[in-house]
C-alpha cells in the first residue's frame, strides 16, 4: 500500500540532516510558502464553508472544533482565540480534542484511535442541528476525528472537514470539504510543518471570515474584543469615539 502524501519521504529532502544550517532553513521556508499556496488553491472551498457556517451560527448554535495531535492543538488554539478577539461566547464554543486537555501539552497514547469515545463525546455534549463542527486531520483518516464528524453529521450538525490528503474519508463525508495539497514534508511525516501551517492559515481565514460576516468587526476594528489587560484597555479607549 502506497503511503499518503503527507507521510511519503521526498527525494527533495532525503539528505536534509547533512545540509548546511542555512540550506535547512531555506527548505523549511520553502515549505511554508507551499503551505500558503495550498491554502490559496482552496480559497473557494474555504469561502463556501465560511458562508455556510455564518448562516448556521445566526441562530444559537455552537462552533465545535475537533482534532487529534497537532491538528487538535491547532484547532484548540484557533477556537480559544475567538473569545478574547471577537467576544465569541464561551458557551457557544466547544473543543473536542483526542485525549482531552492533557493532549494540549503531551502526547496521549492511543487517543486518536478512540472512535467510541468520540461518539460518546458528541452525544454527551448534545451536538445537533444548530451546531457547526470543524474537524481537522492531516491524514484525513484519524479515527477519533472521523468518528466525531460522522456522529455530529448524523445528528444534523453542519460539518467542515479539513485534510491534506486527497480523497480521504474526512473530505468525502464532510458537508464542506477543504483539501490542502501540501505534499510530503521536509522531515517525512512531520505534519506540524507544511500540513500544520496550511491548517493554521485555513482556520485563521475561516474563523475571521465568519466573525466578520456575523458583525463582530466594524470599520476594520475588533468591536467585541475583551479588554482583559492594560494594553487592550488602552487600545479600546484609543478607538472609541468621543
Amino acid at each position: 500500500m502506497c503511503p499518503m502524501e503527507t507521510e511519503r519521504q521526498s527525494p527533495r529532502y532525503a539528505k536534509i540532516d547533512l545540509w548546511e544550517p542555512g540550506e535547512i532553513l531555506e527548505s523549511i521556508i520553502e515549505g511554508q510558502f507551499s503551505a500558503v499556496a495550498a491554502v490559496r488553491a482552496a480559497r473557494p472551498a474555504i469561502e463556501r464553508a465560511g458562508l455556510a457556517i455564518e448562516r448556521r451560527l445566526r441562530g444559537s448554535g455552537r462552533l465545535v472544533y475537533v482534532g487529534a495531535g497537532t491538528s487538535g492543538r491547532l484547532a484548540a488554539q484557533d477556537g480559544a482565540e475567538l473569545m478574547p478577539t471577537f467576544g465569541w461566547p464561551s458557551d457557544r464554543l466547544l473543543l473536542l480534542i483526542a485525549g482531552g486537555h492533557k493532549a494540549l501539552l503531551h502526547a496521549v497514547e492511543g487517543a486518536e484511535d478512540e472512535d467510541q469515545q468520540a461518539i460518546e463525546l458528541v452525544a454527551r455534549h448534545e451536538i445537533g442541528q444548530a451546531d457547526v463542527v470543524i474537524a481537522l486531520a492531516a491524514s484525513g483518516t484519524t479515527p477519533f476525528t472521523l468518528a466525531c464528524l460522522r456522529e455530529a453529521k448524523r445528528r444534523g450538525a453542519l460539518t467542515i472537514g479539513v485534510a491534506n490528503n486527497r480523497g480521504t474519508p474526512l473530505l468525502h463525508e464532510a458537508d464542506h470539504p477543504i483539501f490542502l495539497e501540501t505534499g510530503p514534508e521536509p522531515i517525512a511525516g512531520s505534519t506540524r510543518m507544511k500540513a500544520g501551517a496550511a491548517q493554521r492559515i485555513t482556520l485563521i481565514l475561516l474563523s475571521s471570515l465568519v466573525m466578520i460576516l456575523l458583525g463582530r468587526v466594524y470599520d476594520g476594528l475588533m468591536v467585541d474584543v475583551q479588554a482583559s489587560n492594560k494594553k487592550l484597555v488602552r487600545r479600546s479607549e484609543k478607538f472609541c469615539p468621543d
